[in-house]
């Protein structure tokens, strides 16, 4: 009888399992980016497959998207009726040179700022609820020893508004704010500084319903400064006039 050889390990391998079965110029599958080893590889570390993956599995908000605020009522006034007006008042010729507003500036000074750190925090919270803005902590420019006041110190606080925010706050001013003075017998006409700028003072916070008596601290006043790109003081006051500001002795032009 002829003696049967065993098969041997190699053997009862199949041939894609060993290496050197496989034909030459065959190369291995490579495995997908992603898939390398156990823990995933990149994707499985949290690379750049992770980055995908969590901004694909980010919630959608819920609900219509937010729409945009309209438009400040007093900017489309000055822009339809305000601006023609003045180019035929003053004959101005190129419309660059009609006056226009450029910045609302709101100042409020507190003296005693190094004695009551809680007044000047309130009032930073009280502007903040008049204008819609984050006031900025005005500071001294220099020391002066009769006011005990030291250079860097706190002194008050100051808003600057812009834009449609300068123009929604001079319609509440004019609407709301300014019928609320005490003894109101209009603003005065005096109160330009020669380059069409002008500047009034507020003796009470009150006088803005967006503050509530209840919790106000103390009672302080503020300057407000409208700054114009007029340059003289009479084409100033005309467009301040036709914005509806009430000037003492004249009739306030009312803002369709």
């Amino acid at each position: 009888m002829v003696d049967e050889k065993k098969p041997t390990d190699q053997e009862q391998q199949p041939e894609a399992a060993n290496p050197a079965a496989m034909p030459q110029g065959e190369k291995k599958p490579k495995q997908p980016k992603g898939e390398k080893g156990e823990k995933g590889g990149k994707g499985g570390k949290g690379g750049k497959g992770g980055k995908g993956d969590a901004a694909a599995a980010a919630p959608e908000p819920e609900g219509p998207p937010p729409e945009p605020a309209p438009r400040a009522r007093l900017l489309d006034f000055y822009e339809q009726r305000v601006r023609a007006k003045l180019q035929q008042q003053f004959g101005f010729k190129n419309l660059h040179q009609i006056p226009r507003l450029l910045k609302i500036v709101l100042n409020v000074g507190m003296g005693d700022a190094s004695k009551n750190a809680k007044g000047l925090d309130a009032a930073v919270v009280e502007l903040g609820a008049i204008t819609g803005q984050h006031p900025v902590v005005t500071r001294a420019k220099k020391s002066i020893a009769n006011f005990n006041l030291r250079e860097g110190q706190p002194i008050g606080c100051a808003v600057t508004l812009r834009g449609g925010r300068m123009y929604e706050f001079l319609d509440r001013f004019i609407s709301v704010a300014v019928p609320r003075m005490r003894d109101f017998r209009g603003l005065p006409t005096k109160s330009f500084d020669g380059r069409g700028n002008y500047t009034i003072g507020i003796k009470e916070q009150m006088i803005f319903p967006e503050i509530d008596y209840d919790k106000v601290e103390r009672i302080h006043g503020m300057d407000i400064t409208f700054v114009t790109s007029a340059g003289r003081d009479d084409s100033a006051l005309a467009l301040l006039r036709e914005l509806g500001m009430p000037f003492r002795g004249e009739t306030p032009v009312a803002a369709a």
